[in-house]
């Protein structure tokens, strides 16, 4: 949104080592401590290969606005008010072995390609940029918005494309191999989330209109709406079977939208609580799926995350640690109890959940 700073940062580059591979190891954990007997040591069982239980990841000097998993999950990138997008290894002694430098003002959203060798990202200086992951090279840089690019997404299947949505009210289709767009839809509000439907057909839109709108890319224009918040929407992102929508908002709700072509009329299934928006940071708070669609992950103004039973809305985890506003929450593609989080802090987290 507008109120994003622009800044900016000088990081060094450090050396990539790879993953170590085996079974999860245990770690000796201070569980409780006791001023009578001390701490109390135990050792627990990992559930992951991360390193470490908890890890933070620091490097932006600006807060934290995106970050992502790779499509293999070995590798993560960060986006940053600082201008910057920083390549983190997942695993090992998670480096940050990368820095790309290019846009003008803040980074706030990213998508891997389906390959994971290219980077999008989505920029407050308007602009969308292909990058190459390997050597950080700017392949492409697409103009055409005029306002922030606050959300970017990626179609599943069939050509690569990219959708982005931007605060000058208009959603474009782009191919990244060329530099014009391949579609652009004007709105009457600012558009601060986009998502691709099943096979690229259908684009999903929200903004502080409060309703969610779905387009056919076919006929350009919207063909049903998901109406129910109460305030701005600033994410949307579709399950692993293109069947759910998940929806974030101001109104400090999570919603989840039933999006296959013959649902019933009240497409929307669940409201989850417990993530809370802020009314005086207005920070783009996202959420998404594990990759098995059976939990819901957000970020909180609260500076938790909060993790739900996608059938029940039980809260299942609501878990501290950053120092300000979490406004990214992700689920690893290779484990399922693995997550990452970026925050208004300047850093990320990235953790294991505990079994049972």
């Amino acid at each position: 949104m507008s109120d994003k700073r622009k800044g900016a940062s000088k990081v060094g580059q450090l050396t990539p080592v790879k993953r170590q591979r085996g079974p999860a190891p245990t770690s000796v954990a201070v569980v409780n401590t006791s001023v009578a007997h001390g701490p109390l040591i135990q050792t627990v069982q990992r559930s992951s290969n991360l390193q470490a239980p908890i890890i933070q990841l620091s490097g932006h000097t600006g807060e934290v606005y995106a970050c992502r998993f790779d499509n293999t999950g070995e590798i993560i990138a960060s986006g940053a008010q600082d201008r910057t997008i920083l390549l983190w290894n997942t695993y090992g002694a998670n480096e940050n072995f990368g820095v790309i430098k290019g846009h003008k003002g803040a980074v706030v959203d990213l998508a891997f390609s389906r390959d994971s060798r290219n980077l999008y990202s989505a920029s407050t200086d308007a602009t969308l940029g292909v990058w190459d992951v390997d050597s950080g090279v700017r392949i492409r840089k697409h103009v055409g918005h005029e306002d922030i690019v606050n959300s970017i997404d990626r179609v599943r299947r069939g050509p690569e494309l990219l959708l982005s949505g931007s605060d000058d009210g208009s959603i474009a289709l782009w191919d990244p191999r060329t530099k014009q767009t391949v579609e652009y839809m004007e709105t009457d509000f600012p558009i601060l989330a986009v998502a691709f439907g099943e096979g690229g057909n259908h684009v999903f839109s929200a903004g502080i209109d409060e309703d969610i709108k779905v387009w056919d890319l076919r006929q350009r224009g919207v063909v049903y709406s998901l109406p129910g918040h109460d305030d701005a929407v600033t994410s949307l992102s579709v399950s692993e079977d293109m069947q759910y929508l998940v929806s974030h908002s101001m109104d400090n709700t999570v919603r989840n939208w039933d999006i296959r072509p013959f649902a019933p009329e009240s497409r929307l299934i669940k409201v989850y609580g417990g993530a809370p928006a802020s009314d005086v940071e207005k920070n783009l708070l996202r959420a998404s799926f594990s990759p098995d669609g059976s939990k819901v992950i957000a970020g909180s103004a609260d500076r938790t995350v909060v993790i739900w039973d996608t059938l029940t809305a039980k809260i299942l985890y609501k878990l501290p640690g950053h120092t300000g506003s979490v406004n990214d929450a992700r689920f690893s593609p290779l484990e399922s109890n693995v997550i990452l989080t970026g925050s208004t802090d300047r850093t990320l987290m990235l953790g294991e959940l505990g079994k049972g």
